[in-house]
């Protein structure tokens, strides 16, 4: 399976993911999944530049996505899927895309969000989005660096 690691990061890709994840897990490509970012030339040419030297860069709409994951374009690779939300993996496992686990990194403080941890920030929709991919079969932890015990995410939620 082409599909090493999951992971909510409201930064995307930055110093956590692109240094510490990429190397412990030997990712060969990240695969951000989101439609607004897929369409914004300047958040793609940001991404572009914050991913280090060596790893591939796909920054796709949530279908499309699905679409090259099923059809096996990506076989050979080591791949890390990417979202800010919970959502854009629900939509991923609703075209037929299987995952296993998914890690919740950082996402970000709003005039919305309730506070789980020092920097995972959830809203009442998040919260059920994480409960559709629990139902779905999905393991879901948190993790901020590959050092960090994981920890069962919904476990926090219920605190």
């Amino acid at each position: 399976m082409a599909i090493i690691a999951n992971r909510i990061d409201g930064r995307l890709i930055h110093g956590q993911v692109a240094n510490l994840w990429a190397t412990k897990l030997n990712i060969s490509r990240f695969m951000v999944i989101d439609n607004e970012v897929a369409q914004s030339d300047i958040d793609k040419q940001a991404l572009k530049l914050a991913t280090p030297a060596g790893i591939k860069l796909s920054v796709l709409p949530i279908e499309k996505a699905a679409q090259n994951i099923k059809n096996g374009k990506y076989d050979s690779q080591r791949v890390m899927i990417i979202a800010k939300r919970p959502d854009r993996f629900v939509e991923l496992v609703r075209h037929g895309v299987k995952i296993e686990e998914l890690n919740v990194g950082n996402m970000s403080q709003t005039n919305e969000t309730r506070s789980i941890t020092n920097s995972i920030n959830v809203m009442e929709e998040d919260i059920e989005n994480f409960q559709k991919l629990k139902d779905e079969g999905v393991k879901i932890i948190s993790q901020m660096v590959p050092n960090d015990k994981a920890v069962d995410f919904m476990t926090l939620i219920k605190e």
